[in-house]
């Protein structure tokens, strides 16, 4: 690693300068500088075969500049006396009242799709090798199974849309 340190104490004034020009505070440009610094060392043997490794690090220090706007986290401090927010009940989350019934009415192929990878979180890939199905194969009857259910939902549960789509009210159900 040699040849790291070598152009390391070669060209970090200059990358230094180049950053401070372009960063608001010194210990900004420190962490940019640390993360170039560590990225050239995380190459390992392959930095020393470099061609050019000024353009290399130079090139490495705008990607990580321009990076860190899209991977920095802005943090806001809340005041202590913040209300609690109020637990609202949409009626889409009211919704599930109707499930049992629905899941009765379905399939038995089309409920127990759904209840293994909706309900109980079994990944498809799972949930096609359990069925000795292809895994297209299950996303196609997941899909299929969603649709029936939603239609079904819609009729036994009377479910009423609002223009945008959401679900507005319902009649809740017992199974049947």
């Amino acid at each position: 690693m040699n040849c790291l340190t070598q152009a390391w104490s070669q060209y970090e004034p200059e990358l230094r300068g180049w950053a401070r020009n372009r960063l608001h505070s010194n210990a900004d440009v420190d962490d940019l500088l640390q993360d170039l610094f560590l990225k050239a060392l995380r190459q390992g043997e392959r930095f020393c075969s470099v061609h050019n490794a000024r353009a290399w690090l130079f090139e490495v220090a705008r990607n990580t500049l321009a990076d860190r706007p899209r991977v920095a986290r802005t943090t806001v401090e809340l005041p202590d006396d913040l209300p609690s927010p109020v637990q609202t009940s949409e009626p889409v989350d009211s919704l599930s009242a109707c499930l049992p019934r629905v899941l009765s009415e379905l399939s038995a192929q089309d409920r127990e799709a759904i209840t293994l990878c909706d309900l109980q979180g079994v990944a498809q890939a799972d949930y096609a090798q359990a069925q000795g199905i292809t895994l297209s194969a299950a996303k196609s009857r997941l899909q299929r199974a969603r649709v029936r259910m939603k239609q079904q939902m819609t009729t036994a549960c009377q479910v009423q849309l609002d223009t945008a789509g959401h679900v507005q009210d319902f009649v809740p159900r017992k199974p049947a």
